[in-house]
């Protein structure tokens, strides 16, 4: 006996791609293989979003835009340049929105790294002495190393702009959001680098 696929409602479509800002067949796609579930189907065209990023990794990303946000009367100040490879994605509102995103972001959560692969060596060895000191004595090796690994990725997390949740959405994180804008524009989409001013800090 043939079961019939599930038909989404056009206000279900509507709704996800206002979440996603996907494509209508997308977003209609998604819900079909979800049956439905709206979160399943956002988690869906994200992942899609994460693996079209992948594939286009080699790209060379050299367009984009340095986008600004000033905060707190004037006390807090972002600069970021989110590179894209073309003009003619840089000037999407898309685009646009998204490095406005990142920009609120950097003022908000105060990240030291772009990603994980920006970490230098040194640093990296220097946090996984001090996790490893912290382990409970007596664990077995295998498990000290998984307890180490799982508090280096909690570092990660906090640390690196793209590993972080993303402010205005915890449900996903930076490089999330980047990813479904990867999905939606069809190209590289790179953060190249950031500096955040707060007012009296000395550089």
């Amino acid at each position: 006996m043939s079961t019939v696929a599930y038909q989404p409602k056009a206000d279900e479509v509507k709704k996800l791609r206002e979440l996603t800002d996907a494509p209508m067949m997308d977003c209609k796609k998604a819900l079909v293989e979800a049956a439905g579930d709206m979160e399943k189907a956002r988690t869906l065209l994200q992942e899609r979003g994460a693996a079209q990023a992948q594939k286009k990794a080699e790209r060379v990303a050299n367009e984009g835009l340095v986008a600004s946000y000033i905060h707190a009367g004037g006390k807090i100040g972002v600069l970021v340049e989110v590179n894209s490879e073309t003009d003619f994605v840089a000037r999407n509102p898309k685009f646009g929105e998204l490095t406005r995103d990142i920009a609120m972001h950097i003022a908000a959560m105060s990240p030291q790294y772009v990603d994980r692969e920006s970490v230098p060596a040194d640093v990296v060895s220097t946090v996984r002495e001090e996790l490893a000191g912290a382990v409970p004595p007596g664990k077995p090796p295998e498990v000290a190393q998984k307890i180490i690994e799982g508090k280096l990725n909690k570092w990660f997390e906090e640390h690196c702009l793209l590993d972080q949740p993303f402010v205005k959405d915890d449900t996903q994180t930076v490089g999330d959001l980047i990813n479904g804008v990867v999905g939606v524009l069809g190209e590289k989409i790179k953060v190249r680098r950031y500096v955040k001013f707060a007012l009296g800090d000395q550089q």
